[in-house]
């Protein structure tokens, strides 16, 4: 019997570098929301999916407003966000069965496509995690004070999501106290003592955090 499969979307930021009165994940691009494009790449992977969306708890109502008004039916559970990005992860998790799979993935990464979550999932079942990244394009320095060296760019990876896991692996994970070091749930597990899996992602899975970034996934989604 194949495993449960969920996505946990982590969507509860305001979006400060967008320079919007708008969350980010609520600025509709193309026609629709950045969010709802989110989701439906989701169900576009599989309509058997369990997906839950983290929102800013003051949003709820509001996302229930924009999903009449885009005609936007597909089955969402909502989980309250916390005051930061672990808490929301850990609030999401808490919807989700004891066992299965788990895709977390950012609510404003709209161009993930249905291989890479396809994959996600795959190698996530056999190697306990499949984190998303791909390989640096630009050459990069360290700067140390006044200094600076360049360094081997081969050996550096841009981290995005999904970042899939099994849940019992996740989930303990998430139970260990908070740590200012952890920038994203692969650094969460890696904490808990859990060896990290990376496989290739996609240079159109941009995060949507600017106003140029967004002019970027209106290009994107058009084609």
């Amino acid at each position: 019997m194949p495993d449960m499969e969920y996505a946990v979307i982590v969507a509860g930021g305001t979006g400060t570098r967008m320079t919007s009165d708008v969350p980010k994940q609520y600025i509709p691009v193309n026609g629709l929301p950045i969010l709802m494009h989110t989701i439906r790449i989701f169900f576009d992977y599989s309509t058997n999916i369990n997906l839950i969306a983290v929102l800013a708890e003051k949003d709820h109502d509001h996302w229930q407003e924009l999903c009449h008004q885009y005609k936007f039916h597909y089955p969402v559970i909502l989980a309250k966000g916390g005051e930061t990005r672990f808490q929301s992860v850990r609030n999401g998790l808490e919807k989700t069965g004891d066992s299965g799979l788990v895709a977390i993935h950012d609510g404003v990464r709209p161009m993930v496509d249905k291989a890479i979550i396809g994959a996600s999932f795959q190698l996530a079942a056999l190697h306990g995690c499949a984190i998303a990244a791909v390989r640096l394009k630009e050459s990069i320095r360290i700067t140390d004070k006044d200094e600076t060296r360049t360094v081997d760019r081969s050996k550096y990876r841009l981290i995005q999501t999904p970042q899939t896991f099994q849940i019992p692996i996740i989930k303990r994970a998430y139970e260990q106290p908070e740590n200012p070091s952890f920038t994203d749930d692969a650094s969460v597990a890696e904490k808990a003592g859990y060896k990290i899996s990376l496989f290739e992602g996609s240079y159109r899975n941009i995060k949507i955090t600017t106003p140029e970034d967004l002019q970027m996934a209106a290009m994107l989604l058009r084609s």
